[in-house]
């Protein structure tokens, strides 16, 4: 795949890669006993509407249901379902009681909001998806049941799913309170990135395992810091993993500083985070731990957080703090209504209410027949614009064959199976082949498209498969013409959006290191740390997401990447000093020079890519200690 996709564009070569890693049997089971079972209850109780629905939300739920803690799962899936509820809400009145054209321009406002609240987050986000989404199935599909009624069953389908990932244990997680083997798997993952970081510290992986180890970290923190009742962990077993994740701070930041000196470490300095990770895994003891030599600031740091976390884990630790702070209102609407949320919200609005536009004028031309199921397009559109699913290009083309594979598929299997039962086994297949095929935006599509189809199908209305390959050919030629039209701002507001958070992050923890780098207030640095290598990290994957566009596209975040890189290495230059701090209180001229040379570097660059740098927030200057 490395030499294919040296060959091909990078829009090209984004459409033909797909994520590698396990199976996640526990999310196929909960595929498996969502939609599908729903589907018949309602099915032998003669109410299939009703099930239909609730499969929907289930189906969507399912979209969602990723790798972490079931705390973490509480928000990620529990969000957009009320997200999706309010949206087939305000859709299935509007279709009910307003004419086309008002629908329209309702629709596209829904759309302006949904995709401005999207920046704020992965979860905000799918909450916009699923809003938009449900929006266009209330207002296009024929449903007997009150709009009231419709949103109750869809948050029923998705609460019967989040029910199933709070309820049933996962596969193989034997060790501890099973309610906690997301927590325990993420910060094992944390000891596990640190030892390989340590393992690579000298060598050309260097780089690539300190990037690995922020998204360990970030994990973790996500896992732990789920939505609860009490501002605190509540259970010995939950505080106990807290003071775990915490140890690994130190052990995070000595490693980063000796990635940044380049000096191999001993193979002894490994064994120890590896036991750590094991310990995590199994709640088990940690026994002795192989401690470093102690003959740099950086091996010294790492020695001393080996001991704390060994104490820590054999006799609990008070440290319980995840080190991060909670958004504030008035950061959350900056981010919606900066030009990240501006540009994505105006996107998301020309391309929904472009699709709901066409998608009316075919239906009261009667493209459908006497068949009122328009709402496929605006629904599609929706996915094809949402820029977590990969570049534009990829997601046209892996939409488009995704939906021609599913519905030639479809069409085999009705012409096959049984009605109504082998379509509600088929839901219940697709149900568990979801978390799958998750991996690949076009096999997700494939089987999404056959589960719709028999939702449909199972309610009343005969098979569309082929409409459904036409539509969604439209809906891509939708987003392929809005999405290049000239932007209402500067293009590319996303990429530059994250990217000065970066900086300005980057900013705060490099002068609190400066000002106040000493062991006063460690907890403080590791929070600023957190937030500075987090933002770079998304920011990176913006950037990343950008360059695989077409080139149209692409040349609008031109030298983003080159001040990513000088962000990553300022932020590994100042937590070596902060190491260096701490061991010895002041800096050497090796650190103050490195820092100079990297603020120097990140002015031009900043510069060169159009970077508007705020008043006040000019980075500090070091002096030799």
């Amino acid at each position: 795949m490395s030499r294919l996709s040296a060959a091909v564009p990078p829009w090209l070569a984004h459409a033909l890669r797909a994520q590698r890693g396990p199976v996640p049997w526990s999310a196929v089971v909960r595929g498996a006993l969502a939609a599908g079972p729903l589907l018949l209850v309602a099915v032998l109780s003669g109410r299939t509407s009703v099930g239909v629905v609730a499969a929907l939300g289930a189906m969507l739920a399912g979209i969602n249901d990723r790798p972490g803690s079931r705390r973490a799962a509480v928000r990620r899936l529990g969000v957009p379902a009320l997200a999706g509820a309010g949206g087939l809400l305000v859709g299935s009145y509007a279709g009910q009681h307003v004419g086309a054209v008002t629908l329209t321009l309702l629709l596209t406002v829904l759309g302006l909001l949904a995709g401005a609240v999207s920046a704020v987050g992965p979860v905000a986000s799918g909450a916009g998806t699923q809003l938009l989404v449900a929006a266009a199935i209330g207002a296009g599909m024929p449903l007997p049941e009150p709009g009231w009624q419709r949103a109750v069953f869809f948050v029923g389908g998705a609460g019967w799913l989040l029910v199933l990932r709070l309820a049933l244990p996962t596969p193989g997680a034997t060790a501890g309170d099973y309610r906690f083997d997301g927590e325990r798997d993420a910060v094992g993952g944390v000891y596990d990135a640190v030892a390989a970081l340590l393992e690579a510290v000298g060598g050309p992986d260097a780089p690539g395992r300190r990037v690995a180890l922020t998204a360990a970290l970030d994990h973790a923190q996500d896992a732990l810091g789920g939505p609860r009742l009490r501002p605190y962990a509540s259970s010995a077993a939950e505080r106990r993993l807290h003071a775990q994740y915490a140890a690994a701070l130190p052990l995070a930041e000595a490693a980063t500083a000796l990635a940044w000196a380049g000096e191999a470490v001993p193979a002894r300095a490994v064994e120890g985070p590896r036991r750590l990770a094991v310990a995590v895994r199994t709640s088990a003891h940690t026994g002795s731990l192989p401690a470093p030599s102690r003959s740099a600031p950086a091996l010294r740091a790492l020695d001393d957080a080996l001991l704390h976390a060994a104490d820590t884990f054999d006799r609990g630790g008070d440290d319980t703090a995840l080190h991060t702070r909670r958004r504030t209102a008035t950061s959350l609407a900056r981010t919606v209504l900066g030009s990240a949320g501006r540009e994505y919200g105006v996107r998301v609005a020309l391309c929904f209410g472009a699709g709901v536009a066409v998608a009316q004028a075919l239906h009261h031309a009667r493209w459908y027949g006497s068949h009122s199921h328009w709402y496929w397009l605006p629904a599609t559109v929706v996915f094809l614009v949402k820029p977590d699913l990969g570049p534009l290009a990829s997601r046209v083309i892996c939409r488009a064959a995704g939906t021609v594979l599913g519905a030639v598929l479809f069409a085999g299997f009705a012409a096959l199976l049984p009605r109504p039962a082998g379509l509600v086994a088929l839901v219940a297949l697709c149900g568990a082949l979801i978390p799958v095929a998750t991996r690949h935006f076009a096999a997700q599509t494939a089987v999404v498209t056959v589960l719709v189809l028999s939702l449909v199908m199972v309610g009343g209305e005969p098979g569309a498969s082929w409409s459904r390959i036409g539509e969604t050919l439209l809906a891509c030629a939708i987003v392929l013409l809005v999405g290049h039209l000239p932007a209402l701002g500067q293009r590319g507001g996303g990429v530059r959006a994250r990217l000065t958070h970066a900086a300005e992050a980057a900013h705060v923890y490099l002068a609190h290191v400066l000002d106040d780098g000493t062991t006063d207030d460690r907890a403080g640095r590791w929070t600023l740390r957190r937030e500075a290598y987090r933002a770079l990290a998304e920011a990176r994957a913006s950037i990343d997401l950008a360059a695989a566009e077409l080139p149209a596209l692409a040349r609008h975040a031109e030298g983003t990447d080159e001040v990513a890189a000088t962000l990553e290495r300022l932020v590994d230059t100042t937590t070596a000093c902060a190491v260096q701090l701490d061991d010895t209180g002041r800096l050497t001229p090796q650190h103050t020079e490195r820092i100079t040379a990297l603020l120097d570097e990140l002015d031009e660059g900043r510069e060169r890519a159009g970077l508007v740098v705020k008043e006040g927030q000019a980075l500090p200057v070091p002096l030799a200690g």
